[in-house]
């Protein structure tokens, strides 16, 4: 551990088992949290916006991605007394020093995804069982 001003400053390594670094890196690397991400970009929105956003989240996984992100101060939600309520989630400032980097591999997903499917593709035919050859040597 390194001291500056501010008081201790943590280090880590991802490649140790122990790492709290570990739980960061799931956290960011989550398939929901980069499209959270990215559609918070521009600002704030409420969870009805999101789910709409964001097709296939399920109400249950987009409340649990935003709370571990709030949790991790990535995300600020905001509620304003109205009637009814409104609550906004919006990206804190560590939040928005996550935008490029995931906005980097939305990008590389979209420009590699010829090369991927292929070879998917490619590793699925060479990996098929052989025809009926499933229930024979039963």
């Amino acid at each position: 551990m390194v001291t500056n001003q501010a008081g201790p400053v943590l280090r880590g390594s991802p490649y140790r088992a122990d790492c709290p670094t570990r739980h960061i890196l799931d956290r960011i690397g989550d398939r929901w949290t980069v499209l959270i991400v990215g559609a918070l970009w521009d600002g704030s929105a409420r969870f009805s916006e999101l789910r709409r956003r964001i097709e296939g989240v399920s109400q249950k996984m987009l409340t649990q991605t935003l709370r571990g992100l709030e949790r991790d101060g990535l995300v600020r939600r905001t509620v304003h007394p109205e009637v009814p309520v409104r609550v906004e989630y919006t990206l804190t400032e560590a939040g928005r020093t996550l935008r490029e980097p995931l906005r980097a591999l939305e990008e590389w997903s979209i420009a590699h995804l010829g090369d991927v499917s292929a070879s998917q593709q490619a590793y699925d035919g060479a990996h098929r069982p052989p025809p009926d050859s499933t229930d024979r040597d039963k």
